[in-house]
């Protein structure tokens, strides 16, 4: 718990030390979700609740994201029943540290995207590559990012993994509200590392939309703050552990969630 607070603390620190100087900040947007679902590969626990705190930001240099869980998996796994996971994810624009206008077909801006995920532990990984920001017909946002994945704090030298991350967002109009899906897809599309080291990372899959309802904007609150609906985690090899038929980490999950922007 510790040191989930401690990772909370310094993305608020960022937070509010970007906001005190005169303004490399454009627009920013932050919320807090509550998840509950039930029967998840690997982690041990029938019931799993998670909350998180998620921040994105645009700046003259690109964009950031980041996000912390705090997961209970009702007194089974981690400490106490409780663990931690976060991501920094910062994006460089060419674009906007060039001041050229580098859109082209459906694409709006290249990037270099980086990513730092730290959970409990020294589980940590570091991925750094290009990324491209598209304009396609109904989408709100829509972009995909490539990295080359490094673990660290693994035994052995399993080598890199290339990942390939499109992330999405699309608003549906609904009666007097809307229904916004998004979400990302996390691709892992080659093995590292060797079984007989016992640093084995098998290739996986991940899939994570989420279909939400603007309750705010149905209650004639001020739209986009309020959400409520389902998120799907569906995660083949979940973890980079290879599926077999003693051992279950194909992840197929649906939670139930609770979302507020402030």
């Amino acid at each position: 718990m510790e040191a989930s607070l401690t990772l909370a603390g310094l993305a608020a620190g960022l937070l509010f030390a970007g906001q005190s100087l005169a303004s490399p900040m454009l627009w920013q947007n932050n919320s807090l979700t509550y998840l509950y679902g039930k029967n998840f590969s690997v982690d041990a626990g029938e019931i799993q609740q998670t909350i998180t705190f998620e921040h994105a930001s645009g700046w003259t240099w690109g964009d950031m994201f980041l996000f912390v869980d705090n997961k209970w998996y009702n007194g089974l796994s981690g400490n106490d029943g409780h663990t931690y996971y976060g991501e920094f994810s910062p994006r460089l624009s060419l674009g906007k540290i060039s001041g050229r206008n580098l859109s082209f077909g459906p694409i709006t801006d290249v990037l270099l995207s980086a990513t730092y995920e730290r959970g409990e532990g020294r589980n940590r990984n570091y991925l750094l590559g290009p990324a491209v920001d598209l304009k396609a017909p109904g989408f709100d946002r829509l972009a995909i990012n490539t990295y080359y994945r490094k673990p660290d704090g693994i035994t052995g030298k399993p080598g890199g993994q290339w990942q390939i991350t499109p992330t999405w967002a699309i608003t549906i109009p609904v009666g007097k509200s809307d229904i916004l899906f998004d979400g990302y897809i996390d691709w892992v599309v080659n093995d590292a590392g060797s079984k007989a080291r016992g640093d084995y990372l098998a290739k996986n899959f991940h899939f994570n939309p989420q279909v939400k309802y603007d309750l705010g904007k149905a209650l004639d609150y001020t739209p986009g703050k309020l959400y409520v609906g389902i998120e799907y985690d569906y995660w083949s090899n979940k973890y980079g552990i290879e599926d077999s038929d003693a051992f279950n980490t194909d992840n197929n999950v649906t939670n139930f969630i609770v979302k507020a922007h402030f």
